[in-house]
């Protein structure tokens, strides 16, 4: 019995101890909270936006072509004989008609002489012989002379008509013979480099000839589109009054060299690639499309009026596809899921998934995620408007 006093001695003193502790941390804790500042909301993310916009825009194959000549004419000999003049540059653009080279006429010429004055010996003979023949005319009627002697004199100015008529003949062909000796462009465009220098031997059967000649105003481009396209192609074709437009492009750039218009759908699929191969004509008084160039082309097929337009940049792609971040009405983001019709100079033509006049991130969404903050960056806000460049894009996409 005398333990328990002795206990309580010694727990008086403990519990007053651990509630002085007690008052002591809950007076340091209040402090502390008195003095931490504030929880602040996170800034707003710098953005730059579009509006989402109604525009016509084309609707297009693309493919890869090669830029050929229209016409392509080896100029060859056409007669045998020395070569003692060219009249070209290499390189030089040539019309049609005019003079390429010559080769040596005097043997020709000399022919062609032959030949005249055959037809000058025979002609001179002919008329003796129809003289004559009007002689026995009027010595039969008189019983001068026979009937048999009339015949062969009728039968002798057959036979020198006849010759006469070989003589003009022979003639034509040496005048043609000799013409032969002025080599003349067939058409016009770019002689390439002279493969025969003046002084060499030509031959009508060479095979290289004396120059190549290519015309490339206007010029042709050979491209391919998959063989899926191809009904899309006939009923535009059979939809247009006019054929259809075709741009060509660089490779590496996306300014147009050159609008023309598709003049052939080849008449079969090439069934090993799965392409159809088209060609088109263009206008090229520049020079911006050479044979042989590699081109990126677009075969118009029609527009699509009234299509939903947004900078490519603000679509993005995730493991669910397509979408893009909308600005809400309090300045937030939300992750929107769109399908995208196709994408063209910059803009994307969105099918579904947006409506006219909403807004759309274009740039800074690798700092965005749905319920995000944002504000318009500055940049944006000093330009005309990112709306501004999707209108121009589009305008650029349909001109003509």
């Amino acid at each position: 019995m005398k333990l328990f006093p002795a206990l309580r001695r010694h727990a008086l003193p403990a519990g007053a101890t651990l509630l002085a502790v007690l008052v002591c941390a809950w007076a340091l804790s209040r402090q502390a909270r008195a003095v931490a500042p504030p929880t602040r909301p996170a800034a707003a993310v710098q953005v730059t936006t579009s509006a989402v916009q109604l525009r016509d825009m084309p609707v297009f194959e693309t493919g890869v072509g090669t830029v050929t000549a229209l016409q392509t004419v080896t100029v060859k000999a056409r007669i045998d004989g020395q070569l003692d003049q060219v009249a070209y540059g290499e390189g030089q653009d040539v019309k049609a008609g005019q003079l390429l080279a010559r080769i040596d006429p005097r043997t020709l010429q000399a022919q062609l002489a032959q030949a005249q004055a055959q037809k000058a010996k025979d002609s001179a003979q002919l008329a003796s012989a129809r003289a004559d023949l009007q002689r026995f005319t009027t010595l039969v009627a008189q019983d001068a002379a026979t009937a048999q002697q009339l015949d062969a004199q009728q039968a002798l100015v057959g036979q020198l008509s006849a010759a006469l008529q070989a003589d003009a003949a022979a003639i034509q062909f040496a005048e043609v013979q000799l013409s032969y000796t002025q080599i003349k462009a067939p058409i016009s465009g770019r002689v390439g480099a002279r493969l025969v220098d003046v002084g060499n031997i030509v031959h009508a059967a060479d095979a290289g000839g004396l120059v190549v000649i290519n015309q490339v105003d206007p010029i042709s481009v050979v491209f391919t589109v998959p063989d899926g396209a191809f009904q899309a192609i006939q009923k535009a074709m059979q939809a247009s009054k006019e054929p259809l437009a075709v741009l060509a492009y660089p490779r590496d750039g996306d300014q147009p060299l050159g609008r023309g218009e598709l003049v052939l759908v080849n008449n079969q699929i090439d069934t090993s690639t799965g392409t159809v191969q088209l060609k088109a004509r263009f206008a090229n008084p520049q020079h911006l499309l050479w044979p042989g160039q590699y081109v990126n082309m677009r075969l118009v097929l029609g527009q699509r009026a009234q299509a939903l337009v947004v900078p490519a940049a603000a679509v993005q792609r995730g493991q669910d596809g397509s979408y893009t971040y909308v600005v809400k009405d309090d300045q937030t983001v939300a992750s929107q899921p769109i399908r995208v019709a196709q994408i063209q100079d910059g803009l994307a033509v969105i099918d579904q998934g947006l409506a006219a006049g909403q807004r759309v991130v274009v740039d800074g969404q690798y700092k965005l995620k749905p319920g995000v903050a944002i504000v318009e960056a500055g940049a944006a806000r000093a330009r005309p408007g990112a709306s501004a460049a999707v209108s121009a894009a589009a305008s650029a996409a349909s001109a003509p």
